[in-house]
């Protein structure tokens, strides 16, 4: 089986700093946050940790399938995942950490948008194997 080493790199980066930043956020932010502010954080880490695991089941799926678009969906994962999930942490964080950084409220949305563009062109590969299979 041939590993993608850059998607393995990406993916088990992001799955250990979704785990620490998830422990630093229920062990040490719970005094300093609001339940709503911790919950908000917690989907943060629920969502880097469910694409960090994609881009490791992409780099670790050998020679089985070709999908045509894996560049873009590991580019769109690992960007929305920055986006989307670490906004979401500064922003949670803001009042802890004694800055104003509203603005990045709509970067959020927009890492999402990345995410969910990622999902829909293997979405679109898993379509094209399907029925190229059938031919």
């Amino acid at each position: 089986m041939k590993v993608k080493p850059y998607h393995l790199l990406f993916g088990s980066f992001f799955a250990l700093t979704a785990v620490i930043i998830g422990a630093f956020g229920a062990h040490g932010l719970k005094g300093l946050l609001s339940p709503e502010q911790l919950q908000s954080f917690e989907t943060g880490v629920r969502y880097q940790m469910y694409h960090a695991l994609a881009l490791i089941v992409i780099a670790m799926k050998g020679h089985t399938f070709h999908l045509k678009f894996e560049k873009w969906i590991t580019t769109l994962f690992g960007i929305g995942i920055v986006l989307f999930s670490f906004s979401i942490y500064l922003l949670n964080l803001q009042e802890v950490l004694g800055v104003h950084i509203s603005w990045l409220g709509p970067i959020t949305p927009i890492g999402g948008l990345f995410l969910i563009s990622g999902w829909s062109l293997l979405f679109a590969d898993a379509a094209r194997l399907i029925l190229h299979k059938k031919k």
